[in-house]
């Protein structure tokens, strides 16, 4: 033989030691003929070698002997230790207790009645064993004749004795004795008795496996076999069964009801039998509820995961620094131990099946001549091999998931504690704020983009249809939170010394989302992308151990059998890998372009879902639609290019074991002129197999980890560059040193300063010069300022003065200076502090929750809270009351109600001081002056120190005891009186005055009103529960897809690629059976054999099989992009031209949801899941057919195997699914939560809320672990399951080809390879369609929101004339109107007429129908009657064509993110002259300069929603909008917000002047002074008109409606002045 010249025999009974010592441990030796010259002898008994210590019957001895000595060692040191340490009292009467327990007690003590009879049991069987060894002692003595036999079978026999005994002693021992003591002995007897029966087996079993041994004690006949049955019983069985102690965590607080996991028998854990319950209770249910899942381990919950790790991973708890990878693996290291070892022995019984397959062909190809070893032994390898194999990787995965569910844990609740330690600075955009004039509006959250305020699946807690074992949280959405993070970063800065500015967002520090967005998105991309990142990565022991063993074992495997030639196939292995690493490059830069375009995708979705209601009312639908296509086609594009390359790289991946394979075979048949055997064939072709895996592994893990890597090197550096609070920088570094907050000699219950300075960030000393720099403020008390207790203190200054700062600085938020040696600083915390932030922030609980805190409920407290904060005509509004969730973020209030919420909550709290942050800013100015009147002044307040920040200086003044004025760089103008301040700051004295005005113009408002009570009606639950879907995808959802894909095309789609899905299975089986038939050939005539002839046509198979797979998979890629397309385009379509009822009643969050996350799952998941599907199914099939073909018997058990597979995967999908759903579920308030905190950090601090949050945190954490957990375990449960399953089949398959088949070797081979192929298929194929319903959820929710109430859609007969309308003339005509079709009219026969150029305004209280004409006009509503506009009647047009010409500013106009030009001409029709001269005519450019900073231009970017813009700038540009769009027929719903006096005059100058003459103005009024000099008015009443005319005409009405408003008004006489002008100028013309 070429290279096996060293063995005996190329393949005969003597190569088996020398091919797998080392490999299969004591089986493999127990081959070799060295081992049985030292084991038996000649006569078969055991070889003494003259010395009983030697023989193996004597190992037990030993055993035992060690057990002794390890007791009695413990023994002494205990008896030392209880010596040395105070013997307590207590002690003695604890055992005195114990021993006096009752005997139920007793019981449950060692586990309760199951355990302790199994224990029992096991007492049984040693004292049977006991019995038994006497009887062979008897026998040995009565057997043997020669005295030297005798002594030496006696005393061997008599030791075994000894050790019965013992065993028998240490069982009496595990049930008599306190639980402590019985788990030793338990522990000791298991060892041993698991020893006596490894020797027994050696003795007595193996030989029977063997073809010329026979057991060495079959003397003993019957009592042998007994023996080794109750030995099994007691050593194997009963370890295995017997159900495990539930030992509590913390023995103080054991868990009312443990997890089934904790008390689960070994065998019960490694085949997962203790899910079972779980798994059949879900399978009869249609849905399986989170409190239906086994409990949460008490070594899981958070609390103790926190009071473990945490001395390795928090900063605060570590003696120097380290690396958080480095805490991990000290945490985790057990963990690790036992997923290497589980790696290690995966690896060896990955080598199950070649090994079997290579000896039991070499046992055909030879007849059994020479073997040592019996053919079943490697039929029952074949499945033991597997089985085992599979016990280990899945308790790998156990392990790892475990791992990965509990430092999910660990690291959210890591980065939540310290996140309570960091200093949250103020942070705004680099671009000024475009704006002139300092306004009182304020941005709030709810104007925000959801996009990037609201994390989600594929970034959000939504999470994700993932697959079983690699949950992932991040993907488009995360990536665009991080790119938006990213841009963020770069221009974040203080929140105080912002040049002039219209949004206060300067002053909005600490809580507000506007300054601490970066750092808040930071530490939320922590807990999601970064999170998912690092979890990812912990199977890195797969690259440095796995892959390194295994392609190690693979090498040596095929250069036994094949010899140097496999160093050959090796090399062109190694020549052939930079293929995949340079399409692996080409794969992450178009990765890159493709998420930079999905960002841009995202982004316009995002951005037209929260503005579509204005989208709708300007009949901007199809423009928006088609804008939403071009991005599209944009992302996929380069989605096209990432799937063709993903399938370049898929299959030279594919290609390179196949050119290996080549490579070697050519090798030894063409150059070593060797000769192939179907033995050689099949079993190196599982190892090529073994090695594709590998690669496919090691390519798709590298990424992962160097992501893994990244991320968590950003959360190190959170933990230990992220700057903290001066208290506990002063904790971690000793030498910190300003010194004390406050002096000795200093009164403790002082508020105030003395020569203090303070900045955002401890690298600024303090001594840069203030002024407009925004990231180098400093707030400076240079002498001293102490405010009044028990008083109301206000603080006021122009917008950047530092208002904010001083209540941050009080608070210890801010980096501490001392500016001398008397300098400190000081807030009395003992009698509680209570905080409103002026950007409010809710928690995501009931409005009750959110005012009391966490407080105790007091009704008479609670309800004069209510009433004095505004809040009972609220109250009415929302169907629950006060027990109406307010969402995420707060996403059912309006922008003034969770700013009276929030002051609600601190005024309801008990804290003896208030700080308040501006929190009039967010209401009309009737709210503020209730507030004022009822709260301020009320009782609540009363003896209690508050320090106000405010712009509203007119209404707060008068109550304030104590006014500090703050000057524009930082520093204290005054302090004392109001007075005193206005004298001193001539530019507040100026504000003071125009707010004065204001409050007399509001004076006018008619429709504003406060109702006595509030009822509570419901349970308070979002309008629209979130759909849930149950059992499987439905065939519409999936139609939608399948239909898609082929397009017009369906047939020739569906022919070309099930044609190639199914034509390369066959090729590829074909090509395995030509390979035995080739080594067949050999036998039958090897002279005849030409190699090159059957690699050349093995490789043209090769070649085919190729095609076919690229042709079907091209025309596969090329459907799910047309699906994806077509998907996406219909959703958007739909959404956009649905009603606006379905709007109102679906949150924007959940449309975004659907175009985004959904739309992300079409794109990858559920067209990789499918595709995966068809070919694995014609896998399946080729595979099941070609068994079939060998051996047809085998065809009705395959279907068995197959059919078990299938009903065992679909009990287990429908609790898959279920707690798939409900572990999403459960982590979506873990996010939310955290986001909820780290918004408000400053408040929770100043509350001394911290642990309150932590343990809800605590709770819901361990919620989703309580889910996770069960998750993966269930996956767990069914891939043993099916591979077990397998596992049978092949060995079934192999005994009937072994022992009752009559085919040659070769189609043995190729049957047990098909069979092996089959078998490990139907898992995947499984799991995948498992994977393919999760995702496909998406497809149902698609499907929800495409069958949605549609507007009527846009017809031929429905367009309009060119010239239309070329007035504009209104003429309603028995006008009635209601919401939905069977709602109750809202509107009643409206009939009137205006005439083109008119201004009409429109007056009524809240309810009386104003909103609803204005609705109706544009045909939002369902209307009767008819309305004509310019001669047509508008039911008979298109509504794009109707809203298109008619132009409607509300009252908070909604802006696009993007620039100002693209937000007044957002489809390009218009040059900038157009554009200026519009704004320039709304009035615009009177309200700033040339040269201001500041200005706002065409090129002045907007903020989602217009946040950086005050409410009365966006009306400008609304109204330059208008102008622009040139519409006949404007209708303006005028803001009540506080805008300030010069814009609102500004308004009204240019609405009365700069509009054409032929537009008509339909005004909604809220204020008599705007309409008075309007050409009519029309009174609107419970949806009637009740008048309409000229002003002055119903003035004159004794009992008229407008008279009486007017009359009731405090500004009579300016009305009725107004009212005559408006008639002498009408006379005029």
């Amino acid at each position: 033989m070429w290279s096996l010249s060293w063995m005996p025999q190329a393949i005969g009974s003597t190569w088996t030691p020398a091919l797998f010592q080392g490999t299969l441990g004591s089986q493999v030796v127990l081959g070799s003929d060295a081992f049985y010259s030292y084991a038996y002898n000649e006569d078969n008994e055991p070889s003494s070698s003259g010395s009983i210590f030697l023989d193996t019957l004597f190992i037990p001895v030993y055993a035992a002997g060690i057990s002794i000595l390890w007791s009695a060692t413990r023994l002494v040191v205990s008896q030392i230790r209880s010596r040395v340490s105070s013997a307590k009292p207590r002690d003695g009467a604890d055992l005195q207790g114990e021993e006096s327990l009752s005997e139920s007690t007793h019981v449950q003590q060692h586990g309760g009645i199951v355990i302790f009879l199994y224990r029992v049991a096991r007492l049984v069987a040693c004292l049977a064993l006991f019995g038994l060894s006497i009887f062979s002692l008897v026998h040995s003595v009565a057997w043997h004749d020669e005295t030297h036999h005798l002594m030496h079978s006696a005393l061997l026999h008599l030791a075994l004795c000894a050790v019965y005994a013992y065993v028998s002693l240490l069982a009496i021992l595990s049930i008599a004795c306190k639980p402590t003591v019985a788990r030793s002995a338990i522990r000791h007897l298991c060892s041993i008795l698991l020893v006596v029966f490894a020797v027994f087996f050696y003795r007595d079993m193996w030989p029977l496996c063997t073809t010329h041994l026979r057991p060495v004690d079959d003397g003993e006949g019957v009592a042998l076999w007994i023996h080794l049955g109750v030995l099994t019983f007691a050593a194997a069985i009963v370890p295995l069964m017997i159900p495990r102690q539930y030992i509590p965590v913390d023995p103080k607080n054991p868990a009312s009801e443990p997890n089934p996991e904790q008390t689960a028998s070994i065998f019960s854990l490694m085949i997962y039998t203790f899910l079972d319950h779980t798994i059949f209770t879900a399978y009869k249910m249609p849905h399986l509820p989170l409190d239906k899942l086994p409990p949460l381990a008490d070594y899981d919950s958070t609390k103790h995961l926190v009071e473990k790790s945490f001395r390795y991973l928090d900063p605060f708890m570590q003696p120097k620094k380290q690396h958080l990878f480095f805490g991990f693996m000290k945490l985790f290291r057990v963990d690790y131990y036992i997923l290497a070892l589980m790696l290690i022995l995966r690896v060896i019984t990955t080598f199950a099946s070649p090994i079997g397959i290579n000896r039991l062909l070499a046992y055909l190809e030879k007849g059994g001549e020479d073997m040592t070893v019996r053919p079943f032994v490697w039929i029952i390898w074949l499945l033991v091999g597997p089985a085992l194999g599979s016990v280990a990787v899945q308790w790998y995965i156990f392990i790892a998931t475990r791992v990965m569910v509990r430092a999910q844990a660990i690291i959210t609740q890591l980065v939540f504690d310290h996140a309570l330690r960091i200093r949250v600075k103020a942070e705004v955009t680099d671009y000024a704020p475009a704006s002139s004039k300092t306004s009182t509006a304020a941005t709030t959250p709810d104007t925000a983009s959801l996009a990037e305020s609201t994390p989600d699946r594929q970034g959000s807690p939504v999470s994700s249809a993932g697959d079983s074992e690699n949950e992932t949280a991040g993907s488009e959405h995360s990536t665009v939170a991080a790119s938006k993070a990213k841009a963020r970063e770069q221009g974040l800065s203080s929140d105080i010394s912002a040049s002039s500015s219209s949004t206060k967002v300067p002053e909005k520090s600490a809580d507000g989302s506007s300054q601490s967005g970066n750092l808040v998105g930071k530490m939320t991309n922590l807990v999601t992308t970064d999170l998912t990142n690092i979890v990812e990565g912990r199977d890195f022991l797969f690259t440095v151990l796995y892959i390194p063993f295994q392609m190690c074992l693979c090498a040596w495997f095929l250069y036994v059998i094949l010899g140097w030639s496999a160093w050959v196939g090796m090399g062109a292995t190694l020549l052939l890998f930079p293929f995949p690493g340079f399409i692996a490059s080409r794969i992450q830069k178009v990765q890159v372009e493709k998420m930079k375009h999905t960002d841009a995708r995202v982004q316009t979705v995002t951005e037209t879902m929260n503005v579509i209601r204005m989208i709708k009312l300007f009949g901007w639908e199809p423009r928006m639609d088609e804008q939403l296509a071009e991005k599209r086609e944009e992302e996929l594009r380069f989605l096209r290019k990432l799937k063709f390359l993903e399938l370049a790289n898929g299959c030279t991946n594919f290609m390179i074991p196949c050119v290996t394979m080549v490579a070697t075979y050519a090798t030894f048949t063409m150059i070593a002129k060797e000769q192939l055997t179907a033995s050689i064939v099949f079993s190196s072709m599982v190892v090529f197999d073994i090695l594709r895996e590998n690669l496919h592994t090691i390519f798709g893990m590298i990424p992962m980890l160097i992501q893994a890597k990244v991320s968590l090197d950003r959360a190190n550096d959170f933990l230990y560059e992220t700057e903290l609070l001066d208290g506990f920088t002063e904790k971690a570094n000793p030498d910190f040193s300003p010194s004390m907050f406050i002096r000795p000699d200093i009164d403790p219950e002082i508020i105030g300063f003395r020569e203090a300075s303070f900045t955002w960030s401890s690298s600024n000393d303090g001594t840069v010069t203030p002024g407009p720099s925004r990231r180098n403020f400093v707030l400076r008390i240079e002498d001293e300022l102490t405010f009044e207790r028990e008083h109301i203190n206000l603080v006021v200054g122009p917008t950047g003065s530092g208002k904010t700062s001083l209540l941050m600085a009080l608070l210890g938020e801010m980096h501490y200076i001392p500016m001398g040696p008397n300098s400190f600083y000081n807030l009395p915390r003992h009698r509680g502090i209570a905080y409103a932030t002026q950007e409010s922030w809710v928690l995501n609980e009931t409005i009750r929750d959110n005012i009391l805190f966490g407080a105790p409920y007091d009704e008479e407290r609670y309800n004069k809270v209510i009433y004095q904060c505004g809040l009972k005509r609220d109250m009415t509004l929302f169907e629950a009351g006060d027990k109406t969730e307010v969402g995420e973020k707060g996403l059912t209030l309006s922008g003034g109600q969770k700013a009276r919420i929030t002051l609600a909550r601190a005024v309801y709290s008990f804290a003896q001081l208030l700080l308040l942050d501006d929190v009039l800013a967010a209401l009309d100015v009737h709210t503020a002056k209730w507030i004022v009147d009822k709260c301020f002044k009320g009782d609540l307040l009363r003896g209690r120190t508050v320090l106000l920040v405010t712009h509203n200086i007119a209404l707060a003044g008068p109550i304030a005891d104590f006014v500090v004025s703050l000057g524009p760089d930082g520093r204290i103008l005054s302090q004392g009186s109001l007075s005193r301040a206005l004298a001193k700051n001539k530019k507040l004295a100026v504000e003071m005055m125009e707010e004065t005005d204001e409050l007399k113009k509001h004076e006018t408002e008619i429709d504003y009103e406060v109702p006595d009570a509030f009822p509570s009606k419901s349970d308070g639950k979002l309008i629209v529960a979130e759909e849930i879907a149950e059992g499987h995808v439905g065939w519409s959802a999936l139609k939608l897809y399948f239909a898609n894909m082929g397009g017009k095309h369906s047939l020739w789609f569906w022919t070309l690629f099930l044609g190639g899905m199914i034509i390369t299975p066959m090729i590829e089986s074909f090509q395995t059976w030509y390979l035995g038939y080739w080594a067949h050939q050999y036998d039958v005539d090897p002279e005849d054999v030409s190699p090159s002839y059957f690699l050349g046509v093995y490789i043209f198979q090769l070649v085919l099989a190729n095609v076919f797979y690229l042709t079907g998979a091209a025309v596969y890629i090329f459907g799910c992009l047309r699906a994806s397309r077509s998907i996406h385009r219909t959703l958007t379509t739909s959404v956009l031209s649905t009603t606006l009822r379905w709007l109102d009643i679906t949150p924007t969050s959940r449309v975004i949801t659907r175009c985004t996350q959904d739309i992300a799952a079409v794109d990858g998941p559920i067209a990789q899941y499918f595709g995966f599907i068809i070919e694995l199914s014609s896998f399946l099939v080729v595979r099941f057919v070609a068994v079939i073909i060998i051996t047809p018997i085998f065809g009705v058990p395959g279907l068995l195997i197959a059919a078990l597979g299938v009903w065992l995967g679909q009990i287990y999908m429908k609790a898959q699914l279920a707690v798939k759903r409900e572990m999403s579920n459960a982590r979506a308030p873990v996010l939310g939560h955290f986001g909820a905190a780290m918004a408000g950090l400053t408040s929770i601090r100043a509350y001394g809320a911290q642990e309150a949050f932590r343990g809800q945190s605590f709770l819901r954490i361990d919620r989703y672990s309580r889910a996770a957990r069960t998750f993966y375990n269930l996956n767990r449960w069914i891939c043993v399951r099916i591979e077990t399953l397998g596992g049978i089949y092949q060995a079934a398959l192999a005994t009937y080809l072994v022992y009752f088949g009559s085919v040659n070797a070769s189609n043995v081979g190729f049957s047990l390879a098909m069979a092996v192929g089959f078998s490990s298929t139907i898992l995947w194929w499984i799991r995948l369609i498992n994977d393919f319903e999760i995702a496909g959820n998406s497809l149902e929710r698609i499907q929800q929101y495409i069958d949605i109430e549609q507007e009527p859609k846009p017809t031929k007969s429905g367009v309009p004339p060119a010239y239309w309308p070329a007035s504009g003339n209104l003429n309603v005509e028995a006008l009635s109107a209601r919401y939905s079709l069977t709602g109750p009219k809202v509107l009643h026969d409206i009939s009137f007429q205006v005439n083109s150029g008119e201004r009409v305004g429109v007056v009524g209280r809240t309810g009386s129908g104003k909103s609803s004409l204005t609705l109706s006009l544009l045909r939002c509503i369902f209307t009767e009657g008819k309305v004509y506009y310019d001669g047509l009647a508008t039911d008979t047009l298109n509504l794009d064509a109707l809203r298109s010409n008619i132009t409607i500013i509300p009252q908070v106009p909604e802006l696009l993110s993007g620039t100002l030009r693209q937000n007044l001409d957002p489809f390009s029709e218009h040059d900038d002259a157009t554009l200026n001269d519009a704004l320039r005519a709304a009035g615009l450019f009177s309200l700033q300069s040339e040269d201001d900073e500041g200005r706002i231009t065409l090129d002045s970017p907007i903020s989602s929603g217009g946040g950086n813009l005050s409410v009365g700038q966006r009306q400008i540009l609304a109204l330059a909008r208008a102008i622009v769009r040139r519409s006949k027929l404007l209708i303006l719903d005028e803001a009540t917000s506080a805008i300030d006096y010069e814009t609102d005059t500004v308004i009204q100058t240019s609405l009365r002047k700069e509009l054409d003459k032929d537009v008509t103005l339909l005004t909604i009024a809220h204020r008599l002074q705007t309409i008075m000099d309007a050409d009519k008015i029309m009174v609107l009443d419970a949806g009637k008109i009740v008048e309409f005319g000229k002003p002055s005409e119903l003035l004159q009405k004794d009992d008229g409606i407008l008279r009486g408003l007017v009359d009731e008004s405090g500004d009579r006489a300016t009305l009725y002045a107004m009212a005559a002008e408006a008639q002498s100028s009408d006379s005029s013309r």
